[in-house]
């Protein structure tokens, strides 16, 4: 009974945690006037319904899309087929082109994505809780993370959502100094 305790109180306050960064990289887009559209694949539309759940989500999220099968990748979200026949789908360049294309078919400002091994088994030669998330932001290119996480399916999932929120929100800082930089210190 104890470690199903400890995994409730630890999905808590992970989802706490998920609540306050989706409602923080909201508020940054809305002020901004900018959107952001997700691209999942381990996930399965988690990262989507963390964003959805903070008020105000329709001004700046605009959707998502789940390719949950390699196939799909390529065809939906512009993968390169090559990439995928050599690396296979959990590579950080695959979440990378994921977030870029989830970009442009949405229309968006920022796309981001992830991709990787929730288990119960190893993928494309990956261990279990390999995950590669990334975030494309106005310029195109993406900034991209690899997690080796530990713990149940559910842990790793939920995880892989709140590290691609903080990457997101990471970026969204650095993009705002960046253009704060450009126009000489004036906003």
């Amino acid at each position: 009974m104890p470690e199903d305790r400890s995994l409730s109180d630890a999905a808590i306050a992970d989802r706490a945690r998920q609540g306050t960064l989706a409602a923080d990289v909201l508020s940054a887009l809305g002020s901004r006037g900018e959107s952001v559209a997700v691209a999942e694949s381990l996930t399965g539309g988690l990262l989507a319904a963390a964003l959805t759940d903070a008020p105000g989500a329709s001004r700046c999220f605009r959707g998502s899309i789940t390719a949950y099968a390699t196939d799909l990748k390529a065809g939906l979200l512009g993968v390169a087929e090559a990439l995928l026949a050599e690396r296979g789908a959990v590579d950080a360049e695959v979440a990378a082109q994921m977030a870029q294309g989830v970009r442009r078919v949405m229309g968006t400002d920022w796309g981001a994505a992830t991709t990787g091994v929730a288990g119960p088994e190893p993928q494309d030669g990956q261990p279990v809780g390999t995950v590669h998330i990334a975030v494309a932001g106005p310029g195109g290119a993406a900034v991209t993370a690899e997690l080796k996480l530990a713990g149940s399916r559910t842990e790793i999932r939920a995880r892989s959502v709140t590290s691609t929120l903080e990457l997101l929100q990471s970026e969204l800082i650095e993009n705002a100094r960046a253009q704060d930089t450009e126009q000489g210190g004036q906003i």
